[in-house]
Order: structure tokens, then sequence, then C-alpha cells
């Protein structure tokens, strides 16, 4: 049931993706070096993913470790993963 939910997920978010890409004609980094793709896989865009941390400082949350290509994916997927809403949100 878990695994079936989690690619069901999967299935979602890469459909959305690259939905996304294609409609806005941008790209994002492939598993070549050098090289972009307009239909990356989601495992692919996790991995991209990782180092982001957050910080909490004085009441305050702070992203760190965003790359460019991370945040145009961020915008691209809609105001749900808008970054100063996840800023404003407390993830401790």
């Amino acid at each position: 049931m878990v695994m079936t939910l989690s690619l069901l997920i999967n299935a979602s978010l890469e459909h959305k993706i690259r939905a996304q890409l294609s409609q806005t004609e941008e790209f994002f980094p492939s598993m070549v070096k050098n090289k972009t793709t307009s239909k990356p896989t989601a495992r692919w865009v996790f991995l991209k993913f990782e180092g982001i941390d957050t910080l909490e400082f004085d009441g305050q949350s702070f992203i760190t470790g965003m790359q460019e290509h991370q945040n145009r994916l961020l915008k691209l997927l809609g105001r749900l993963y808008d970054i100063p809403k996840l800023a404003a949100e407390s993830w401790f």
C-alpha cells in the first residue's frame, strides 16, 4: 500500500515537472555533465535537491544551499512550493 502511494506521488510529480518544463520551454540539468533536459525523472530531481537545509535563528527561518536551477523548478511548480512560503513555516 505504501509503495503504491509512493509510486503514485513519484509519477504525479514527474508528470507535473515535465509538463511545466515543456510548457515554458525551460530545462533542468541532466545526468550527463553539461547537458540539460526537459524530461527529468523524479528520482533525478530529488537527487538534485540534496544539500538544502533550513536554519532557524531567533525565530526566523532561513533556507541555505539553494541553487538557481532549484529555484527555477520550484517557481515552475507553482505557489504551493514558493520559497517565501516555505521559509515562513517552522520545520522544527
